[in-house]
């Protein structure tokens, strides 16, 4: 199952690898833009439609065997234009939260980091859980608990909620057990490795701050599963 949907041998040239992540990219930025400047979208939506849509980068990696080097470079270069974006309005609709932030700098930078360690070894799932975690768990987290949060807390002067919380927690479980699944099968302890996760996930969410959770959630998630896996 496993090698059908994810093989192990690149099914496209360089060339359209590259081509199909940058058409998806800028599919995303096109649909940003244009949400920003014509209609009323929230900042902060319009910021999570591309940090969800940017996260399935990876899968899209993960499936093309985009060699680590191109995704290497291509996390140096997305950090580089998010830091000159904060000085500069190149990005408006991304970088516009109305909040002091370098998520979308670290988002860059994560991603280049988990594919040094892991397309390496040839385990390219866990970079996907750290990514995916980041990418759906926070970002529907911040969107829950600003529509419905009724719970709110509040830890280094970042104020959180804790359906956001909760909606971090379930999220992270079902990715890291759908991906671990979707590798190895349905073993027995994958329910256990995906409970750690989530947690270790959700606290790591809950003590962010300027935007360090999509530094801290995407390694730590990785890391925390990477061990787990070792010892159960």
């Amino acid at each position: 199952m496993l090698t059908s949907l994810f093989p192990l041998e690149s099914i496209l040239p360089l060339g359209l690898q590259v081509a199909a992540v940058g058409l998806w990219l800028g599919l995303l930025l096109i649909v940003a833009e244009g949400l920003h400047r014509f209609t009323q979208t929230d900042s902060e939506v319009v910021r999570k439609v591309v940090h969800i849509g940017t996260g399935n980068v990876m899968l899209l990696a993960w499936w093309l065997q985009i060699p680590g080097w191109v995704a290497i470079a291509a996390s140096i270069i997305a950090g580089a234009i998010a830091l000159i974006s904060y000085k500069f309005p190149i990005l408006p609709g991304i970088n516009s939260v109305g909040r002091q932030s370098l998520g979308t700098f670290f988002y860059a930078i994560s991603i280049g980091i988990l594919v040094a360690w892991f397309w390496p070894l040839e385990l390219p799932q866990y970079a996907a859980i750290g990514i995916l975690i980041m990418t759906y768990g926070d970002g529907l987290a911040a969107l829950i608990g600003q529509r419905f949060g009724q719970h709110p807390y509040q830890l280094w002067g970042e104020k959180k909620s804790l359906e956001g919380s909760a909606t971090m927690a379930i999220v992270s479980f079902m990715v890291t057990a759908s991906i671990l699944a979707l590798v190895e099968g349905n073993l027995w302890n994958i329910g256990l490795i995906a409970l750690g996760v989530a947690g270790v996930a959700t606290v790591l969410e809950a003590f962010s701050k300027l935007g360090i959770d999509n530094l801290t959630v995407p390694i730590g998630s990785a890391a925390f599963c990477f061990f787990l896996h070792q010892v159960l």
